[in-house]
Parts: C-alpha cells; structure tokens; sequence
C-alpha cells in the first residue's frame, strides 16, 4: 500500500493525544492522524460515573496487564490498568480532577524542566477547564466540564470537619488558591456523563473534517530517513501499513507504551535494544527508566448510622441508581462518590503535602471487587512523591507484546516512613468529635495493628497502585533527560513525546488533569507559541512548616522567593528535610 501522508502523525488517542488532535487540528490546512490500539469508548458503562470500576476490569477498555513481582512487596505483582480504546485512561480513571500543589510545576522546573513552572502552566489549565461556578484562577469555557458532588452525605462534611479539628487548615477549593488542607473534591463530569478527553477533544476535533482516526491500529515503530522521524509503521488485523509525516511524529501512548514504542524505534538503551535484534538509532538509556507511580491504602471504619452507601450496593439498589441515571443523568449515578478530600505533609521539614486523602461513605475496594458485610466508610490515602524508581522494558521486539513494568514499590526507606504516617494520622483524623456519632471499631488494618513490623506486614499486603505512572521519557535540561521541556526526542529530529511520561515528578494527587494541561501546553510550544504567564500564581505553605507536620494557616507565598524555594524543594526531593536551623529560616 501507498502510505498516506499526514502533517502530524501522533501514535495513541489517550488524554494526551485527544488534547494535541484538537488542538493542533485547529488549523484547517493541517491534516491530522490518529493511530488507536483500541477501539470506541462509546458505552454506557464509562458514560456513567458511579459505573468506574466496570470499565477498569473489563477487556475491551483496559490492557489488563499486571507489575513483575515486586522485591518491596514480598514478590506481590500489582494490578496495572491502563485504558485501552478513544480517551485512554481517561475513559477507565476515577474522574477526579486535581491540578496538584502549585509547587509540584515549580518542581519540575527545578528538575530541569524549563518554562513549566506554576505561572506557565495556570493559563493553560484555565484555557482547557469549564468550573460550574467558576473561582478564582478557574476557567469557564474550556472543553473539560469541571464540577462538585452534590455532598448530600453527611460523611462528606464529617471528614472536612474532623481533618481541621485534628489541627490542618481548610480549603475552600483545593484546586484554587489554597491546596493544602481539606475540603471538597471535584470531578471532571458534565451533564452526568464522564467527561473523558475522547468526549472533551477528540469528538469536536474529528467533526472538523481534518482530523483521521484508526482504532484497532496497532503501533509497531517510528520510521526514520536518516536521523528523522518520517512516520509510522502500524498493524491493522496483522495487515502492515504506513502513515508518513511532513511535519512531525508525536509518540502519545502514555507512560508504559510510549517508551515501548520508541525502543521497537531503535530509540532507547543500546544494550537492551540489540538483545532483541533491534537496530540502534540513539543510545537513549532513560527511556524507559525513571517510571513511577502513587500508591494508596484504604483504612476502613465500621459506621455506626445507617448513613452510607451500602444499601445501594445490593442488585436492586444498583438497577434504580442505573434506572435514574439512564433517565434523568443525575442521582447517584451522576458522581463518582469521591466527594471531600484532603492534602496533608507527613512530617515537619516538608514544603508542601506529599499525602492525598480521598473519602469515601462505603468500605469498598477501588476496583469493586471487595465490599464491607455492612456500613463503614474509608479513605484512600497514600504518598505523593515516593523517592523509589522502576522500568518499562521490553518482553520482544513484537508490537502486540505486553512491556515487562517493576516499579520497585517501597524500595526507598522514605516509603515506609510516609506509610506508616499515612495509616496513624488518619487514625488520629477519624478519631476527633466530628466521628464521634458514626465511628464504629476499625475495619482495617485494625486495631491489632500497632506497631511498625505490624503496620508493615499490612502494607505489604494490602498497598495498592493508584493508577498513576509516570516518568519514563522525563523532559529536563541534562544529558540523561530523554525529551527536551519541549517534548523533543534527544539525538534526533521530528519526533516528540507528549503524555505523562514525560513528568520529572509525579504531581501532589491525580495525575488526568496535569497530563491534560502539559498536552495543552505542548500542543503551543509545537505550534511556536504560548500563553501569556499568569500573574497572581501563588506559591502557598505553612510559614512554618519547617518546624511544624500540620498548621491552619497556609499563608507564606513563595511567588517572589522562587531560588529559596528552589533549593527547598530539590532538598526534600533528594529525600533531605529542611530544619529551622538549615537552609530555611523565619
């Protein structure tokens, strides 16, 4: 067959991709294709949010691939869903929207990703949200609807109530001003239905008429004249094709299939590559490495009153919260239940929270596999910025091959640290007044657990991933660095990576809403342009978080201090605390 020839060419429709296909397909004279191994997202099940985990577990919309045995966790694999079809992870995610600290951007620049700190990047998540209500620093008229639960559990305030009883501030929006705290979380749903980046990108950009899909596309590798990307080979049915490109290739399958696809390329550790028979383009050995991931518990209470959503989890209870939503697009149907949350530090010396709470009225894993025999509530919770490192690497050179993924879970002694700290300060969260009427006796880890081997021995068990992977093709400024901050591929030319892999660090909760606003903003630099820089981005902290784990008052802005927060930030990212007698002082 002729290849066909395209000005860009991007390999994956995930949120990533969805967000450059519109973007770059803005311009009426470019055309566009977009290669998907998977196929439509259109169904009911990833439509409505209180159906999440159906799509998580099901075939069609997830590649159903699990870790290597992981040394951290007694040789445990982990479950590793990864949205497979039009939208992603997007289409399979819990939907919770959460642009991370204002930091973690400022983060990223330190770690040699220049021009992506927090007064770059605001712009471009005001561009991309539509908030119901607004705020401020919000946008109204972006293409992804933005929105609050209705809280009409009383647990959801409870929890808000009891996190500042225990001596942490309150936020009025954790996605505005203030992050640090608790308070209520949003979602990314509107009308009632998931507002995936398939629904929110690539639908309008496709109605365009310049924008091409192919589902079922199966990408083996990049071609190269020379040194240059000149487009895609890709498997349909086991049918070979070509697309070419006369502008650029953009590799768009997220963390764990992006590098895949640059190794099968000839882009990657040379070793590596040859022990498969893959000829070396560049000797990249980066790529692949770097890989990380948020991990979270759920600590479950027993509840009291009958206040929570166990009564819906019955058959009958889940047809009419279905029949409603099918009807009208509201009720219980409408939400994904996660509804108040929380950020928090685990210890003094922390600039800003590396904890994320996510409440819960219901005992329930987040896969739905593993229900409570009756009422109880929970919260997931977990660490943000875990210091350990794994890989993505090959199992053949065969682009239908699942990659072999280890994270390398728990294998920082930090992890452990912020673990155990994660499990005590909820204890002592679900302990305060505003419980008091519906606490009931700990479900899990229990009250046996005590001690460090003991909450140890738990974690090990009952840890999980929160689906968050990231960093395998980092951006930065140094040799090792796989991209250029422009999403560049070191060593050669037309050939970008845009997706999460690119992340020098994993944000401070969700990682869809900054995957999304790094693709906005890279859809501009590819474009040779970018948004102004925002002015009024604060850069907020405890003013003394130095000597203190928890404080009301998150009122230091560190906006017009950035080289001390620069060195604070590489300082706990080096896994070092920062005393009030060190580089900090008040």
């Amino acid at each position: 067959m002729t290849p066909e020839t395209y000005d860009y060419v991007i390999a994956g429709a995930g949120s990533a991709g969805c967000v450059l296909a519109n973007r770059l397909g803005e311009d009426p004279s470019l055309r566009i294709l977009v290669l998907e191994a998977g196929g439509s997202e259109r169904a009911v099940i990833v439509d409505m949010p209180a159906a999440l985990s159906i799509p998580m577990n099901t075939r069609r919309f997830n590649w159903g691939m699990r870790t290597e045995p992981e040394p951290g966790l007694d040789g445990r694999e982990v479950n590793l869903p990864r949205g497979k079809g039009l939208g992603g992870s997007s289409s399979i995610n819990g939907m919770c929207w959460v642009r991370g600290n204002p930091m973690d951007y400022e983060l990223w620049e330190a770690l040699g990703a220049d021009g992506w700190r927090w007064s770059n990047v605001l712009p471009y998540f005001q561009r991309l949200e539509n908030v119901e209500g607004g705020g401020a620093l919000r946008g109204t008229s972006g293409p992804v609807h933005v929105n609050r639960g209705l809280q009409r559990n009383p647990l959801y305030d409870v929890f808000v109530e009891a996190g500042v009883e225990a001596g942490y501030a309150r936020s009025r929006n954790m996605n505005e001003v203030q992050h640090e705290g608790f308070g209520p979380m949003e979602m990314n749903i509107g009308d009632g239905r998931r507002m995936s980046a398939a629904r929110a990108y690539l639908r309008p950009a496709m109605a365009r008429g310049n924008v091409h899909v192919v589902t079922g596309a199966m990408v083996d590798r990049v071609l190269f004249d020379g040194r240059r990307a000149t487009g895609i080979s890709y498997l349909v049915n086991g049918e070979t094709r070509q697309a070419r490109a006369r502008r650029e290739v953009i590799v768009s399958a997220g963390s764990i299939m992006s590098p895949m696809i640059l190794k099968r390329s000839g882009i990657g550790p040379a070793a590596e590559l040859r022990s498969h028979g893959i000829p070396v383009i560049q000797d990249l050995a980066g790529v692949g490495e770097n890989l990380m991931d948020h991990l979270e518990l759920y600590i479950q209470m027993e509840c009291t009153r009958p206040v929570t959503l166990f009564p819906t989890q019955s058959l009958w209870g889940k047809a009419k919260i279905g029949m409603e939503w099918l009807a009208t697009r509201k009720g219980l149907g409408a939400t994904n239940h996660f509804e108040s949350g929380g950020h928090i530090r685990s210890r003094a010396g922390i600039v800003y929270p590396d904890i994320q709470y996510h409440f819960l009225p219901l005992a329930i894993s987040y896969d739905g596999k593993s229900l409570a025999s009756g009422h109880g509530f929970q919260v997931h919770v977990g660490t943000k910025r875990s210091k350990s490192r794994g890989w993505v690497r090959l199992r053949d050179a065969r682009p239908d091959s699942l990659p072999r993924v280890r994270f390398n879970y728990m294998s920082h002694p930090d992890d452990w640290l912020e673990f155990r700290a994660c499990i005590r300060l909820t204890r002592e969260i679900f302990a305060q007044p505003a419980f008091a009427p519906y606490r009931g006796r700990e479900l899990a880890p229990g009250t046996e657990a005590q001690d460090d081997a003991a909450l140890d021995a738990f974690l090990k068990r009952k840890v999980e991933s929160a689906y968050h992977p990231c960093g395998t093709c980092r951006m930065g400024n140094d040799d090792a660095a796989v991209t250029t901050p422009d999403g560049r591929v070191r060593g050669v030319d037309g050939l970008r990576v845009v997706d999460s892999s690119l992340m020098p660090q994993a944000t401070a909760g969700d990682l869809n809403a900054p995957t999304l606003v790094l693709a906005e903003r890279m859809a501009d630099l590819i474009r040779g342009r970018h948004l102004a820089e925002a002015e009024g981005a604060s850069l907020l902290a405890d003013p003394h978080w130095a000597t203190r784990q928890r404080g009301a008052a998150i009122t230091r802005n560190y906006a017009h201090d950035r080289a001390t927060l620069k060195a604070a930030l590489l300082a706990n990212a080096r896994g070092e605390r920062v005393p009030d007698d060190g580089l900090l002082t008040f």
